[in-house]
């Protein structure tokens, strides 16, 4: 079957492993998603129905847009692929313009225009809740129409709902199978912490996580996959689940002497067999 690629670029996204995630997802007739990011695995799965959740605003909002005027959405966002935009001064505008509205068809174009041309496609906000990543300085930036159209016709099959992870488990249903791809935990407890505690969830969420998830198998009967980091904390986080493990080539560390392959784990937590 062939790959689909997001339409944005995503740290953390799960493309070169949705096969072994589909792999260990349980059948079922809707995916239910608590954190999709750039929906990797909604892209590369075929169920019948689609729940899907993040914490980010301007994703959902992106996202639904997308879903109900694609053609217009495609049309407007080309229009600032081209070389003029892709220049520092114009890059500063459109994210200060972004960061001034509260239009959601204005903050949706920008938000796709500054995924392609900011820097690594990071999605970065400061305490005031701006978006403050650089710009990217690539050459052409690419315009993934493509993408665009595949995503919004597959996306008729899913429900986007802007809510933390809590929210989202309690509207799954039996017949349902949830996959979680949290934040990674960290590589070590001492490693990165205060980097790693930015992103909002801290190792108490991770836990919180494996908990809910556990709840869900055995007091639901929904079945519940979690990807994260294999480390000594994850597998003790998710010692009532089925462990897999998949080999990774992945770099994590940023300076180029240290880049070290960490394996992915996939915990999947199943409903007790009566």
């Amino acid at each position: 079957m062939k790959k689909h690629r997001a339409f944005l670029k995503w740290a953390g996204g799960k493309y070169s492993l949705v096969e072994e995630i589909e792999r260990h997802l349980p059948p079922a007739r809707k995916l239910v998603e608590p954190f999709v990011g750039a929906g990797s695995v909604f892209l590369n799965t075929n169920f019948e129905q689609y729940l899907l959740a993040d914490i980010n605003p301007d994703l959902i909002n992106l996202y639904n847009i997308l879903k109900d005027n694609p053609e217009q959405y495609v049309r407007d966002s080309k229009a600032m692929f081209t070389p003029e935009y892709n220049q520092k001064g114009a890059y500063l505008e459109i994210r200060e313009a972004f960061n001034s509205t509260q239009d959601p068809y204005l903050r949706s174009l920008y938000f796709l225009y500054m995924n392609r041309h900011g820097f690594n496609g990071l999605c970065r906000y400061n305490k005031k809740g701006g978006f403050n990543v650089p710009f990217g300085s690539y050459k052409k930036p690419y315009f993934p129409e493509d993408e665009l159209y595949f995503f919004a016709e597959k996306a008729k099959r899913a429900t986007f709902v802007c809510e933390g992870y809590h929210q989202t488990f309690s509207r799954a249903r039996k017949g349902s199978v949830i996959y979680c791809d949290p934040p990674y935990a960290p590589l070590s407890t001492t490693a990165n912490f205060t980097s790693y505690a930015g992103n909002g969830f801290s190792l108490d969420d991770q836990a919180a996580l494996a908990d809910a998830a556990e709840r869900a198998a055995t007091e639901r009967d929904i079945p519940v996959l979690i990807s994260n980091h294999d480390t000594t904390l994850t597998r003790r986080l998710y010692h009532g689940a089925e462990l897999s493990v998949v080999k990774v080539k992945r770099t994590i560390s940023r300076n180029g002497g240290g880049r070290n392959k960490v394996d992915e784990l996939l915990a999947l937590f199943k409903p007790s067999q009566a």
